[in-house]
């Protein structure tokens, strides 16, 4: 037999043999390094509770991240579906529910609604008597001559929200208020048409928009402070996400 022969057979093999080894190790290694991702409702909100807090709660220090924590799921849900289809704008939300299905949205929403936290104050830049008393007026009594409506007359009584779909707004940061009310102007953020709060955010001047949230920021929570219970609000205005029900004017 000849030995030579045997071996210059036999090299390609165990080049073949060693390649394989390395290929199953260094496969093992990088699944140890990166072990599947759980399938777990935990694991689908850990991108919104970074910014939103555990439990929803917002986080006052910094005034742009709002409180998810007992507001309406449909509404919750539809700010999600907005976000997907370019409706909001804001890069870091956008990339975070690109890829959510429908089902994995209503469920982060169904979570964050049922959440009873405390509400944290949020810092409040100064801002004059008058202001205030402007913004009270607007939050309580909208102001007819420009066609403005209260935020009471669709954000319910107390401004708890009204289930299905309207938010409340005690509780929110003063600038993320002001900033929402701002984007509605400026068309980078919208909703199904009609979209009654861009029309409403039009009619605001600037000083009206520092005064309304100025006012929000600062109210007293009410002892109820759940969403009331849908049917008990008719909108003044048509709204799409509320089945364009109201006065179009």
């Amino acid at each position: 037999m000849n030995t030579n022969a045997s071996l210059c057979h036999a090299k390609p093999f165990g080049v073949v043999t060693l390649f394989a080894v390395a290929l199953f190790y260094g496969t093992a290694s990088r699944a140890a390094d990166n072990p599947p991702i759980p399938d777990t409702l935990q694991q689908r909100i850990a991108a919104c509770t970074t910014c939103h807090g555990v439990h929803g709660e917002g986080t006052p220090g910094s005034g742009y991240f709002p409180r998810l924590a007992g507001k309406p799921a449909a509404y919750l849900a539809r700010q999600m579906q907005d976000f997907q289809n370019g409706l909001r704008k804001y890069a870091p939300m956008e990339y975070t529910v690109r890829q959510l299905p429908p089902a994995y949205m209503r469920e982060i929403a169904e979570y964050f609604a049922v959440q009873q936290v405390p509400y944290s104050r949020s810092p409040l830049p100064p801002v004059s008597t008058a202001a205030l008393q402007r913004g009270e007026q607007l939050v309580s009594k909208g102001d007819p001559a420009r066609k403005i409506p209260a935020c009471a007359s669709c954000h319910g009584s107390q401004l708890t929200g009204v289930e299905p779909s309207t938010p409340g707004l005690v509780g929110l940061p003063y600038d993320y208020i002001s900033a929402q009310l701002g984007s509605w102007r400026t068309h980078t953020r919208a909703t199904v048409a009609p979209d009654c709060m861009a029309t409403v955010a039009n009619r605001l001047s600037e000083s009206d928009i520092t005064a309304v949230a100025a006012a929000l920021a600062s109210r007293e929570l009410p002892a109820d402070t759940h969403a009331q219970p849908a049917g008990s609000v008719t909108p003044p205005l048509a709204c799409g996400v509320l089945g364009a029900t109201g006065d179009p004017s």
